[in-house]
């Protein structure tokens, strides 16, 4: 509605976005009114034959459930890697909890990496600060380090203190995994510390390049670090 000069109301037409509006607030217009709602039709998106808005509203709705539905099987599918993470997880940590030498540890742990984990490679560095006596380790897939050499090619682990996932440069890939660094795809590296102090890094890879990504949950990773930093 708008005046002219003569303060004579005029009527305008409403607009699309005007009755779009309207009937948003207020869902039930159509309820009172089934003759108006007999009288309506909507075209099929295919240019086929027309349809009642009711079976238009039935149509969109069974899309909805058919998107929820796929929205809940990803959930329980999600869920059911979850379980067996765990279930995997628990079974290391119980077997590293019976060790009772370094070298039978990482026995325990690299044999559940490759044979429950299936794991393509896997890696421990211990980090040796000034003054440390730590015994070297005789599983090879294990070495100490200093912390200056680890500072130095690893800085995002030991400035942050956290997990991460992803590609590593051609060095950091040899730092940690050495003759196999060429193989490496992409990788997750947790960080062992115990006190606020680095004690080491645990890496795993696989040689697919998008197989570790940055945006992957490393619970059970940083989990199973927690417990190496206090083991060992």
């Amino acid at each position: 509605m708008s005046t002219d000069p003569n303060n004579i109301p005029v009527l305008t037409a409403l607009t699309a976005k005007q009755v779009a509006d309207y009937l948003k607030q207020h869902p039930d217009f159509l309820a009172d009114r089934p003759t108006l709602l007999a009288d309506l039709d909507l075209p099929h998106d295919t240019g086929g034959k027309a349809v009642s808005l009711v079976e238009k509203q039935v149509s969109v709705l069974r899309d909805r459930n058919m998107d929820m539905r796929h929205r809940l099987n990803k959930l329980l599918a999600n869920a059911r890697v979850n379980d067996l993470l765990f279930d995997k997880t628990k079974h290391l940590l119980l077997a590293l909890l019976d060790t009772k030498q370094l070298d039978d540890c990482l026995d325990a742990l690299f044999y559940s990496f490759q044979n429950e984990f299936k794991i393509h490679y896997s890696r421990l560095i211990l980090v040796s600060s000034p003054g440390d006596k730590l015994v070297t380790p005789v599983n090879r897939q294990a070495r100490v380090m200093s912390l200056h050499s680890v500072n130095d090619k690893l800085p995002t682990i030991t400035k942050n203190h956290r997990a991460i996932c992803g590609q590593l440069s051609d060095e950091e890939k040899f730092f940690i995994f050495q003759g196999d660094a060429q193989a490496i795809g992409s990788t997750a590296i947790a960080p062992l510390i115990k006190n606020g102090k680095l004690l080491g890094l645990v890496a795993i890879a696989n040689r697919d390049p998008n197989y570790y990504r940055s945006s992957m949950n490393t619970l059970f990773l940083n989990f199973i670090a927690d417990v190496l930093a206090r083991l060992l």
